[in-house]
């Protein structure tokens, strides 16, 4: 992608999800300093986690109607100063404040950047969507790299001085993204109400597209928890091995989110779709009955390259399936889907208590089946601004 803007969300991206991946690493800390128990320190995560997600479509909606590029910027600082100073005061309620006020400015972040995405991306939408998930990702990968640096730098309270650099780069983004205009998606959206041609919301496939997402960040995050236990328990590797099980899914996820977006664009975005989840159903199947760590390991990379492959074209679905409400269509299948996921890991630990791990990454075998033919469901490709 040449687009500056599609970058310069990207960048956004990447700046506010480190603050995603540096609370989970920030946790040993508060707990021995403020002499937190577990389901204490739990909470802070969960309080990033609803705050960043559930209001996602509200900022959307607001983003679709006001059209505010301010949000980005703001949305940067927000996240980057509420983490920094979740440490300054030694005391618990003043660090949840801080964090919800970071993952406020991480919803406020996440429609409006989408939106830029979707309107100077051309033709080439999932490319451009997966440049811009591919952010996220990098930013959640290093989150915990620049928490651990911040506080053997400085001591947990020294991390305030993450600020500085959060709030130049929250500073530099709305310097380039001043007057940005709408892009091409939004000429063609004013040009379509002059004529009277304004295309309408298709509510009914976009709830199914949002039933996929949900499907796969249940898929997502059932691998996420349950892999290093299934090392530790099942293949008896320590918690190292189990850990670098995990960096081989994800690595291969940014890679399929990127080769997602390619191929969604060539071929089809609902073809990617269709094609992702119905060569999960065979990969989870046979990663469940495999017994050799080695083939297990070598598994992980088709499984994060297929099911993150499907990231950028649902979100561009979503969008086109409301192309009057693009905000919420992203702040809805970006925030509000994928948390369900995080939801839904709870229930799938009562089953692996009850009947062990391999049955719990079974249930996750057999969501792909409902994922493909919700993908069926949905409408065949188009051909005005690029396929479906």
């Amino acid at each position: 992608m040449k687009n500056r803007f599609v970058w310069l969300a990207a960048l956004g991206h990447l700046l506010t999800d480190l603050n995603q991946g540096a609370v989970p690493a920030l946790l040993p800390f508060f707990i021995s300093d403020y002499h937190l128990s577990y389901a204490a320190a739990a909470g802070l995560v969960a309080a990033l986690s609803i705050a960043s997600t559930v209001i996602q479509p509200l900022f959307g909606f607001y983003a679709d109607r006001l059209s505010k590029p301010w949000l980005i910027p703001a949305g940067v600082a927000m996240a980057g100063c509420g983490v920094a100073f979740s440490t300054l005061l030694p005391d618990y309620w003043f660090a949840v404040t801080m964090i919800v006020l970071s993952g406020i400015g991480i919803a406020a972040f996440h429609p409006e950047g989408a939106r830029l995405v979707h309107n100077h991306a051309g033709d080439r939408k999932a490319t451009a969507m997966s440049v811009f998930a591919v952010g996220g990702q990098m930013g959640i990968a290093l989150g915990p790299i620049m928490a651990a640096v911040a506080v053997s730098a400085w001591g947990l309270r020294g991390t305030a001085f993450l600020a500085i650099p959060f709030a130049l780069m929250a500073a530099f983004l709305a310097l380039q993204l001043a007057g940005t205009g709408g892009g091409h998606a939004a000429a063609k959206a004013a040009a379509g109400a002059q004529t009277g041609e304004k295309p309408g919301d298709q509510w009914g496939p976009f709830a199914i597209v949002t039933g996929v997402v949900i499907i796969r960040s249940i898929i997502f995050y059932g691998l996420n928890t349950f892999i290093p236990l299934y090392w530790i328990h099942v293949y008896q590797q320590s918690t190292t091995a189990a850990g670098t099980a995990l960096s081989v899914m994800f690595g291969a996820g940014v890679a399929g989110t990127l080769w997602g977006g390619r191929l969604a664009d060539r071929y089809g975005h609902r073809k990617a779709v269709l094609i992702g989840y119905a060569a999960l159903i065979p990969l989870l199947v046979l990663f469940v009955q495999v017994r050799d760590v080695v083939l297990a390991t070598a598994l992980l990379v088709p499984i994060g390259i297929v099911l993150l492959s499907t990231y950028s074209p649902l979100v561009v679905m979503g969008q086109r399936f409301l192309p009057n409400q693009v905000g919420l269509a992203s702040g809805i299948t970006l925030g509000v889907a994928i948390s369900i996921g995080g939801i839904v890991a709870p229930l799938l630990g009562h089953v692996a208590d009850g009947y062990g791990l391999s049955s719990a990454l079974t249930v996750l075998s057999f969501l792909t089946v409902p994922a493909v033919l919700l993908t069926l469901m949905l409408p065949g490709p188009v051909k005005q601004d690029g396929k479906l």
